[in-house]
């Protein structure tokens, strides 16, 4: 099961961690996306998740890139 959590703003502006399934979210109104983290491989094949965006640290090493997008949504969940 999957959580979703929506920040409202006082501007009436919503942040969320974006997903295809919750395109009908944003409907006829107008969308900012933005990237607050990458997960990408090193040259050893091992995954990583840099939090530095938003201040926040380098998850990792992983040896899954699954592995590391769970700990990425973690710990978005847990600091934003």
């Amino acid at each position: 099961m999957n959580t979703l959590t929506i920040d409202c703003r006082l501007d009436g502006s919503l942040q969320f961690v974006w997903s295809d399934d919750l395109s009908a979210l944003v409907g006829e109104g107008q969308a900012s996306i933005r990237r607050v983290s990458e997960v990408e491989p090193d040259a050893q094949g091992r995954w990583w998740a840099d939090m530095g965006r938003i201040g926040g640290p380098v998850l990792g090493p992983f040896t899954k890139r699954g592995t590391a997008v769970e700990a990425e949504l973690e710990w978005l969940k847990e600091n934003r």
